[in-house]
Protein backbone atom coordinates (compact mmCIF):
# COMPACT_ATOMS: atom_id res chain seq x y z
CA UNK A 1 0.00 0.00 0.00
CA UNK A 2 2.96 2.17 -1.05
CA UNK A 3 3.04 5.33 -2.13
CA UNK A 4 5.85 5.86 -4.94
CA UNK A 5 9.66 7.66 -4.29
CA UNK A 6 8.57 7.33 -0.58
CA UNK A 7 11.02 6.59 1.96
CA UNK A 8 9.94 3.57 4.82
CA UNK A 9 11.27 1.97 7.10
CA UNK A 10 10.89 -1.68 9.25
CA UNK A 11 11.79 -3.90 11.29
CA UNK A 12 12.39 -6.84 9.15
CA UNK A 13 15.89 -7.08 7.20
CA UNK A 14 13.52 -7.72 3.99
CA UNK A 15 11.47 -4.63 4.72
CA UNK A 16 12.06 -3.04 1.19
CA UNK A 17 10.35 -2.04 -1.53
CA UNK A 18 10.60 -0.88 -5.03
CA UNK A 19 9.14 2.28 -6.02
CA UNK A 20 10.55 3.98 -3.17
CA UNK A 21 13.12 3.36 -1.08
CA UNK A 22 13.34 1.89 2.79
CA UNK A 23 15.83 1.24 4.89
CA UNK A 24 15.07 -0.93 7.97
CA UNK A 25 16.06 -0.62 11.22
CA UNK A 26 15.94 -2.19 14.86
CA UNK A 27 12.60 -2.58 16.23
CA UNK A 28 13.11 0.56 18.39
CA UNK A 29 14.23 2.36 16.03
CA UNK A 30 10.97 1.96 13.94
CA UNK A 31 9.07 2.71 16.62
CA UNK A 32 10.58 6.14 16.77
CA UNK A 33 9.92 6.43 13.68
CA UNK A 34 6.32 5.33 13.34
CA UNK A 35 5.74 7.65 16.91
CA UNK A 36 7.75 10.83 14.78
CA UNK A 37 7.99 10.00 11.23
CA UNK A 38 11.43 10.74 10.91
CA UNK A 39 14.63 8.79 12.17
CA UNK A 40 18.20 9.85 12.25
CA UNK A 41 20.08 8.53 9.18
CA UNK A 42 23.35 8.98 7.77
CA UNK A 43 22.78 8.83 4.01
CA UNK A 44 25.37 5.90 2.30
CA UNK A 45 26.89 5.54 -0.72
CA UNK A 46 25.10 4.00 -3.55
CA UNK A 47 26.37 1.14 -5.97
CA UNK A 48 24.70 1.09 -9.20
CA UNK A 49 23.80 -2.24 -11.03
CA UNK A 50 22.74 -1.54 -14.41
CA UNK A 51 21.50 -4.21 -16.73
CA UNK A 52 21.59 -4.09 -20.32
CA UNK A 53 20.36 -6.27 -23.13
CA UNK A 54 17.58 -8.95 -23.23
CA UNK A 55 16.63 -11.66 -20.94
CA UNK A 56 17.06 -14.88 -22.83
CA UNK A 57 14.86 -17.64 -22.51
CA UNK A 58 14.63 -20.15 -19.37
CA UNK A 59 16.49 -17.19 -17.79
CA UNK A 60 14.55 -16.23 -14.90
CA UNK A 61 14.70 -12.96 -12.12
CA UNK A 62 16.03 -15.03 -9.13
CA UNK A 63 19.14 -15.73 -11.74
CA UNK A 64 19.43 -12.15 -12.02
CA UNK A 65 19.41 -11.99 -8.07
CA UNK A 66 22.28 -14.09 -8.45
CA UNK A 67 24.18 -12.36 -11.10
CA UNK A 68 24.15 -9.32 -8.93
CA UNK A 69 26.81 -11.11 -6.41
CA UNK A 70 28.48 -13.32 -9.40
CA UNK A 71 29.64 -10.32 -11.72
CA UNK A 72 30.89 -8.60 -8.32
CA UNK A 73 32.70 -11.83 -7.45
CA UNK A 74 34.38 -11.51 -11.04
CA UNK A 75 35.26 -7.69 -10.91
CA UNK A 76 36.95 -8.39 -7.16
CA UNK A 77 34.01 -6.31 -5.58
CA UNK A 78 32.50 -9.50 -3.39
CA UNK A 79 34.54 -12.52 -1.71
CA UNK A 80 33.49 -15.41 -0.47
CA UNK A 81 35.71 -16.04 2.12
CA UNK A 82 35.10 -14.63 5.51
CA UNK A 83 39.47 -13.67 6.24
CA UNK A 84 39.81 -10.32 5.02
CA UNK A 85 36.05 -10.31 3.10
CA UNK A 86 35.54 -7.55 0.23
CA UNK A 87 31.56 -6.94 0.02
CA UNK A 88 30.94 -3.39 -1.95
CA UNK A 89 27.69 -3.36 -1.25
CA UNK A 90 27.62 -3.74 2.11
CA UNK A 91 25.63 -0.53 3.93
CA UNK A 92 25.45 0.84 0.63
CA UNK A 93 22.10 1.77 -1.09
CA UNK A 94 21.67 -0.84 -4.12
CA UNK A 95 20.38 1.25 -7.07
CA UNK A 96 18.98 -1.25 -10.06
CA UNK A 97 18.33 -0.18 -13.96
CA UNK A 98 17.98 -1.23 -16.93
CA UNK A 99 14.81 -3.43 -15.47
CA UNK A 100 12.17 -0.73 -15.98
CA UNK A 101 9.60 -3.45 -17.85
CA UNK A 102 8.83 -5.11 -15.00
CA UNK A 103 6.12 -4.61 -12.95
CA UNK A 104 6.15 -4.14 -8.91
CA UNK A 105 5.38 -7.69 -8.15
CA UNK A 106 8.17 -8.73 -10.00
CA UNK A 107 10.66 -5.76 -8.48
CA UNK A 108 10.21 -7.14 -4.95
CA UNK A 109 12.09 -9.97 -6.11
CA UNK A 110 15.00 -7.82 -6.53
CA UNK A 111 14.84 -5.64 -3.87
CA UNK A 112 13.97 -8.09 -1.15
CA UNK A 113 17.19 -10.10 -2.01
CA UNK A 114 19.20 -7.07 -1.58
CA UNK A 115 19.47 -7.61 2.37
CA UNK A 116 21.46 -10.47 1.68
CA UNK A 117 24.30 -8.42 -0.26
CA UNK A 118 23.91 -6.47 3.70
CA UNK A 119 22.68 -3.47 1.53
CA UNK A 120 21.66 -0.58 3.39
CA UNK A 121 18.13 0.02 1.05
CA UNK A 122 17.34 -0.75 -2.17
CA UNK A 123 15.74 1.21 -4.97
CA UNK A 124 14.59 0.08 -8.43
CA UNK A 125 13.78 2.16 -11.91
CA UNK A 126 10.74 1.52 -13.05
CA UNK A 127 8.49 2.73 -15.86
CA UNK A 128 5.82 5.04 -14.94
CA UNK A 129 3.19 2.44 -16.35
CA UNK A 130 4.70 -0.65 -13.51
CA UNK A 131 4.30 2.01 -11.37
CA UNK A 132 0.32 2.48 -12.37
CA UNK A 133 -0.51 -0.99 -12.85
CA UNK A 134 0.61 -1.69 -8.94
CA UNK A 135 -1.77 1.28 -7.79
CA UNK A 136 -4.83 0.68 -9.56
CA UNK A 137 -4.70 -2.74 -8.48
CA UNK A 138 -3.92 -1.59 -4.75
CA UNK A 139 -6.87 0.94 -4.65
CA UNK A 140 -9.10 -1.93 -5.61
CA UNK A 141 -7.54 -3.80 -2.86
CA UNK A 142 -8.28 -0.89 -0.19
CA UNK A 143 -11.91 -0.62 -1.23
CA UNK A 144 -12.60 -4.24 -1.49
CA UNK A 145 -11.26 -4.23 2.53
CA UNK A 146 -13.56 -1.16 3.35
CA UNK A 147 -15.86 -3.21 1.70
CA UNK A 148 -15.22 -6.34 3.70
CA UNK A 149 -15.89 -4.03 7.04
CA UNK A 150 -12.09 -2.89 7.46
CA UNK A 151 -12.03 -1.53 11.28
CA UNK A 152 -10.01 1.26 10.33
CA UNK A 153 -11.64 3.07 7.17
CA UNK A 154 -11.03 6.22 7.18
CA UNK A 155 -7.27 5.48 7.09
CA UNK A 156 -7.70 3.29 3.58
CA UNK A 157 -9.31 6.06 2.30
CA UNK A 158 -6.66 8.73 2.85
CA UNK A 159 -4.55 6.16 1.33
CA UNK A 160 -6.60 5.00 -1.51
CA UNK A 161 -6.90 9.38 -1.97
CA UNK A 162 -3.21 9.75 -2.52
CA UNK A 163 -2.74 6.62 -4.61
CA UNK A 164 -5.37 8.77 -6.98
CA UNK A 165 -4.16 11.98 -6.67
CA UNK A 166 -0.64 9.85 -7.72
CA UNK A 167 -2.15 8.66 -11.07
CA UNK A 168 -4.20 11.65 -11.66
CA UNK A 169 -0.83 13.67 -11.72
CA UNK A 170 1.93 11.68 -11.74
CA UNK A 171 5.62 12.44 -11.05
CA UNK A 172 8.64 10.57 -11.72
CA UNK A 173 12.09 10.33 -9.99
CA UNK A 174 15.22 9.02 -11.35
CA UNK A 175 19.00 9.73 -10.92
CA UNK A 176 20.31 12.91 -12.11
CA UNK A 177 22.86 12.58 -15.30
CA UNK A 178 25.67 13.17 -13.62
CA UNK A 179 25.10 11.45 -10.21
CA UNK A 180 28.53 9.53 -8.64
CA UNK A 181 28.37 5.76 -7.48
CA UNK A 182 30.69 4.25 -5.15
CA UNK A 183 30.72 1.53 -7.85
CA UNK A 184 29.39 0.62 -11.07
CA UNK A 185 28.38 -2.80 -12.03
CA UNK A 186 27.57 -3.59 -15.75
CA UNK A 187 25.58 -6.84 -16.45
CA UNK A 188 24.28 -7.98 -19.78
CA UNK A 189 21.82 -9.69 -19.82
CA UNK A 190 23.30 -10.89 -23.42
CA UNK A 191 25.48 -13.39 -21.94
CA UNK A 192 23.75 -14.60 -18.70
CA UNK A 193 23.37 -18.61 -20.64
CA UNK A 194 22.28 -20.47 -17.77
CA UNK A 195 20.99 -20.39 -14.10
CA UNK A 196 22.95 -19.23 -11.59
CA UNK A 197 22.35 -20.27 -7.84
CA UNK A 198 23.85 -19.79 -4.48
CA UNK A 199 25.74 -22.87 -3.21
CA UNK A 200 26.06 -23.99 0.35
CA UNK A 201 25.88 -22.40 2.71
CA UNK A 202 26.58 -19.23 1.68
CA UNK A 203 24.00 -16.41 -0.26
CA UNK A 204 27.00 -14.61 -1.28
CA UNK A 205 28.70 -17.53 -2.93
CA UNK A 206 26.92 -17.41 -6.73
CA UNK A 207 27.68 -20.05 -9.08
CA UNK A 208 26.54 -21.36 -12.29
CA UNK A 209 24.57 -24.08 -12.76
CA UNK A 210 27.37 -26.10 -15.20
CA UNK A 211 29.54 -25.90 -11.71
CA UNK A 212 27.01 -27.99 -9.99
CA UNK A 213 25.13 -29.94 -12.41
CA UNK A 214 24.63 -33.53 -11.36
CA UNK A 215 24.83 -33.10 -7.15
CA UNK A 216 22.16 -35.12 -5.09
CA UNK A 217 19.19 -33.48 -3.82
CA UNK A 218 17.30 -34.86 -1.05
CA UNK A 219 14.52 -32.00 0.11
CA UNK A 220 13.08 -28.88 -2.13
CA UNK A 221 11.22 -26.02 -0.69
CA UNK A 222 9.73 -23.34 -2.67
CA UNK A 223 8.22 -20.06 -0.56
CA UNK A 224 9.43 -17.08 0.97
CA UNK A 225 9.05 -13.62 0.14
CA UNK A 226 11.31 -14.46 -2.56
CA UNK A 227 7.90 -15.68 -4.38
CA UNK A 228 4.33 -15.07 -5.96
CA UNK A 229 1.94 -16.64 -7.51
CA UNK A 230 3.47 -17.28 -10.69
CA UNK A 231 5.98 -19.12 -9.28
CA UNK A 232 3.50 -21.42 -8.07
CA UNK A 233 2.05 -21.52 -11.57
CA UNK A 234 5.07 -22.45 -12.49
CA UNK A 235 5.89 -25.57 -10.28
CA UNK A 236 2.72 -26.87 -11.03
CA UNK A 237 3.21 -27.09 -14.92
CA UNK A 238 6.46 -28.61 -14.87
CA UNK A 239 5.09 -31.24 -11.86
CA UNK A 240 2.15 -31.57 -14.48
CA UNK A 241 4.63 -33.56 -16.48
CA UNK A 242 5.46 -35.93 -13.77
CA UNK A 243 3.47 -39.31 -13.53
CA UNK A 244 3.12 -40.35 -9.93
CA UNK A 245 5.02 -38.81 -6.99
CA UNK A 246 8.39 -37.67 -7.37
CA UNK A 247 11.74 -39.15 -5.37
CA UNK A 248 12.23 -36.18 -3.15
CA UNK A 249 10.57 -34.49 -0.37
CA UNK A 250 9.08 -31.24 -1.74
CA UNK A 251 7.47 -28.43 0.10
CA UNK A 252 5.33 -25.70 -0.46
CA UNK A 253 4.42 -22.76 0.94
CA UNK A 254 2.69 -19.76 -0.79
CA UNK A 255 3.64 -16.79 0.72
CA UNK A 256 0.05 -15.40 1.37
CA UNK A 257 -3.37 -16.56 1.57
CA UNK A 258 -4.80 -14.80 -1.04
CA UNK A 259 -2.35 -16.81 -3.15
CA UNK A 260 -3.04 -20.21 -1.58
CA UNK A 261 -6.87 -19.56 -2.50
CA UNK A 262 -6.65 -18.82 -6.28
CA UNK A 263 -3.89 -21.65 -6.66
CA UNK A 264 -6.44 -24.02 -5.02
CA UNK A 265 -9.09 -22.39 -7.71
CA UNK A 266 -7.25 -23.02 -10.33
CA UNK A 267 -6.23 -26.46 -9.29
CA UNK A 268 -2.86 -26.17 -8.54
CA UNK A 269 -2.89 -27.76 -5.32
CA UNK A 270 -4.61 -31.12 -7.08
CA UNK A 271 -1.43 -31.28 -8.73
CA UNK A 272 0.84 -30.54 -5.60
CA UNK A 273 -1.02 -33.56 -4.18
CA UNK A 274 -0.77 -35.94 -7.05
CA UNK A 275 3.26 -35.26 -6.65
CA UNK A 276 3.54 -35.77 -3.51
CA UNK A 277 4.22 -32.74 -2.54
CA UNK A 278 3.94 -31.40 1.37
CA UNK A 279 1.67 -27.85 1.21
CA UNK A 280 2.44 -25.63 4.60
CA UNK A 281 0.36 -23.03 5.66
CA UNK A 282 0.80 -19.87 3.70
CA UNK A 283 4.04 -17.70 4.72
CA UNK A 284 7.90 -17.83 6.03
CA UNK A 285 7.65 -21.55 6.61
CA UNK A 286 10.94 -23.52 6.01
CA UNK A 287 12.14 -19.85 5.02
CA UNK A 288 12.50 -19.11 8.48
CA UNK A 289 12.49 -22.95 10.03
CA UNK A 290 9.41 -21.88 12.02
CA UNK A 291 7.10 -24.27 10.97
CA UNK A 292 9.46 -27.91 10.32
CA UNK A 293 12.45 -28.30 9.15
CA UNK A 294 14.15 -30.94 6.72
CA UNK A 295 15.88 -33.76 7.46
CA UNK A 296 19.23 -33.75 9.18
CA UNK A 297 22.16 -34.25 7.02
CA UNK A 298 20.31 -33.72 3.88
CA UNK A 299 21.08 -31.34 0.58
CA UNK A 300 18.40 -29.00 -0.45
CA UNK A 301 17.65 -26.81 -2.75
CA UNK A 302 15.60 -23.70 -1.64
CA UNK A 303 13.65 -20.67 -3.02
CA UNK A 304 14.09 -18.68 -0.10
CA UNK A 305 16.13 -15.78 0.61
CA UNK A 306 19.00 -17.32 2.90
CA UNK A 307 20.98 -20.64 3.11
CA UNK A 308 23.03 -19.93 6.17
CA UNK A 309 24.36 -23.20 8.20
CA UNK A 310 21.20 -25.14 10.17
CA UNK A 311 18.48 -22.55 9.16
CA UNK A 312 16.09 -25.18 6.96
CA UNK A 313 17.32 -28.14 9.13
CA UNK A 314 20.39 -29.44 11.10
CA UNK A 315 23.59 -30.06 9.56
CA UNK A 316 21.07 -29.00 5.75
CA UNK A 317 23.78 -28.28 2.91
CA UNK A 318 21.00 -25.88 1.11
CA UNK A 319 21.12 -23.92 -2.47
CA UNK A 320 19.48 -21.11 -3.34
CA UNK A 321 17.56 -21.18 -6.75
CA UNK A 322 15.04 -20.04 -9.22
CA UNK A 323 11.31 -21.97 -8.39
CA UNK A 324 11.56 -23.14 -11.95
CA UNK A 325 15.31 -24.61 -11.15
CA UNK A 326 14.33 -25.66 -7.68
CA UNK A 327 11.21 -27.42 -9.02
CA UNK A 328 12.93 -29.34 -12.14
CA UNK A 329 15.87 -30.62 -9.34
CA UNK A 330 12.33 -31.79 -7.08
CA UNK A 331 11.69 -34.15 -10.12
CA UNK A 332 15.33 -35.38 -11.25
CA UNK A 333 16.34 -35.57 -7.74
CA UNK A 334 19.93 -33.96 -8.80
CA UNK A 335 20.42 -30.92 -9.71
CA UNK A 336 20.22 -30.89 -13.79
CA UNK A 337 22.70 -29.84 -16.10
CA UNK A 338 21.75 -26.61 -18.29
CA UNK A 339 20.43 -28.57 -21.11
CA UNK A 340 18.19 -30.29 -19.41
CA UNK A 341 16.97 -27.58 -17.40
CA UNK A 342 16.30 -25.39 -20.02
CA UNK A 343 14.59 -28.42 -22.33
CA UNK A 344 12.46 -28.52 -19.24
CA UNK A 345 11.45 -24.94 -19.05
CA UNK A 346 10.78 -24.71 -22.61
CA UNK A 347 7.16 -24.93 -21.97
CA UNK A 348 6.64 -22.24 -19.46
CA UNK A 349 8.00 -20.37 -22.02
CA UNK A 350 5.43 -20.81 -24.36
CA UNK A 351 2.56 -20.62 -21.53
CA UNK A 352 4.29 -17.23 -20.15
CA UNK A 353 1.04 -14.86 -20.06
CA UNK A 354 -0.61 -17.35 -18.22
CA UNK A 355 1.21 -18.82 -16.04
CA UNK A 356 3.43 -15.66 -14.77
CA UNK A 357 -0.38 -13.76 -13.77
CA UNK A 358 -0.41 -11.96 -10.86
CA UNK A 359 -3.23 -10.63 -8.47
CA UNK A 360 -3.97 -7.46 -10.21
CA UNK A 361 -7.04 -6.52 -8.28
CA UNK A 362 -8.43 -4.24 -10.82
CA UNK A 363 -8.84 -7.27 -13.13
CA UNK A 364 -10.35 -9.58 -10.85
CA UNK A 365 -14.09 -9.73 -11.17
CA UNK A 366 -15.03 -10.50 -7.86
CA UNK A 367 -13.08 -7.96 -6.62
CA UNK A 368 -14.06 -5.38 -9.00
CA UNK A 369 -17.29 -6.56 -8.49
CA UNK A 370 -17.54 -5.52 -4.91
CA UNK A 371 -16.35 -2.21 -5.46
CA UNK A 372 -18.50 -1.39 -8.22
CA UNK A 373 -21.73 -2.83 -5.75
CA UNK A 374 -20.23 -0.38 -2.88
CA UNK A 375 -20.59 2.71 -5.20
CA UNK A 376 -24.09 1.48 -6.50
CA UNK A 377 -25.38 1.28 -3.20
CA UNK A 378 -23.49 4.68 -1.71
CA UNK A 379 -25.73 6.13 -4.81
CA UNK A 380 -28.86 4.97 -3.86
Amino acid sequence: MLMPFTVGTGSDSHTRFPIGISFPAGSGLVAFAAATGMMPLDMPESVLVRFTGKIPKGITLRDLVHAIPYYAIQKGLLTVEKANKKNVFSGRILEIEGLEHLTAEQAFELSDATAERSAAACTIKLSQASIEEYLRSNVVLLKTMIADGYSDAQALENRIKAMEAWLANPEMLEADSDAEYAEIIEINLDEIKEPILCAPNDPDDARLLSEVQGNKIDEVFIGSCMTNIGHFRAAGKLLSQVNGEINTRLWLAPPTKMDAARLSEEGYYNIYGRSGARTEMPGCSLCMGNQAHVRPNSSVVSTSTRNFPNRLGQGANVYLASVELASVAAILGRLPSPQEYLEAVATLDEQHNEVYRYLNFDQLPNYVQKVESVIFQTAL
